[in-house]
């Protein structure tokens, strides 16, 4: 494999992580798609682009260049389960909406993923633990945002629809719990968006993995509805319309991210 992330290291004790928006695919994965899974739906659309102001905040950022239907950087290599009910694994086999991914007898191969797994899923785990333990020597803590985008609307995952911020601490375990509930006050007082810390997305794997307040590691993921900020239909545009606004709430939640984590740890 050749690059497999970007990475721009940053000034600050944050590390924001996008490991779903990533577009390529492998040989093996392209040819063996299903025509629908061809425009790669499932991906956490523009989300470098709707977080391009973090470099500015002075945010490390790493951001996954293959797509999650060559190998999903956000499930433990092991493959346990994530969530209960309908979900997707370490190497999809659905789509979202529960239809195979891949045309009969045309899913990579056994030694393609474990490829995958060494060259793709290893080198973006091993530069976020290298990163949380530069700033976490650094500054004596690290703050962590998984950034993550889902279609507001799935009924194969979940009821209903989805509240646009959809904030997860693996229920309290991977962040304090002021941080958590400062977040979700500034989710709640953001007009016209509708927000839930916990709910049907607690935190996958890099959110429960590497959030570790005992070790002064918090880590929080952010599932954002895709309504918030693009069309969430093929061709699947930004909008600049919706974006904006959205980014702000995004720009004040991670301000004070870093605000709590200078209160936390002052000097």
């Amino acid at each position: 494999m050749d690059k497999v992330f970007n990475f721009h290291q940053g000034r600050l004790p944050l590390l924001i992580s996008m490991p779903h928006a990533g577009l390529r695919l492998t040989p093996a994965v392209k040819a063996g798609l299903i025509d629908e899974a061809q425009s790669l739906p499932d991906t956490d659309w523009h989300i470098p682009e709707l977080y391009d102001f973090a470099r500015d905040l002075g945010a490390s950022i790493l951001s996954a260049d293959y797509s999650r239907f060559v190998i999903d950087l956000n499930r433990p290599d092991d493959d346990k389960p994530m969530y209960a009910g309908a979900t997707t694994g370490l190497f999809p086999a659905t789509l979202f909406d529960g239809v195979p991914l891949f045309r009969e007898g045309q899913a990579p191969s056994a030694e393609e993923r474990a490829n995958y797994l060494k060259y793709i899923w290893g080198p973006y785990h091993q530069t976020l633990r290298d990163e949380l333990d530069r700033l976490r020597n650094q500054f004596g803590y690290a703050l962590l945002w998984d950034a993550h985008s889902i279609r507001a609307n799935i009924p194969h995952l979940f009821d209903g629809t989805l509240p646009d911020f959809n904030l997860g601490t693996f229920n309290g375990a991977s962040c304090d719990g002021l941080l958590a509930e400062q977040l979700e006050a500034i989710c709640a007082q953001a007009q016209g968006y509708t927000s839930v810390l916990n709910g049907r997305f607690k935190g996958g794997h890099i959110t429960r993995h590497y959030g570790d307040p005992a070790q002064h590691i918090h880590a929080v993921q952010l599932e954002l509805a895709q309504s918030t900020y693009m069309e969430e239909v093929e061709p699947f545009c930004y909008r600049e319309d919706l974006a904006k606004p959205t980014q702000e709430v995004l720009k004040t939640l991670l301000k004070a991210v870093l605000e709590w984590g200078q209160q936390r740890y002052p000097g």
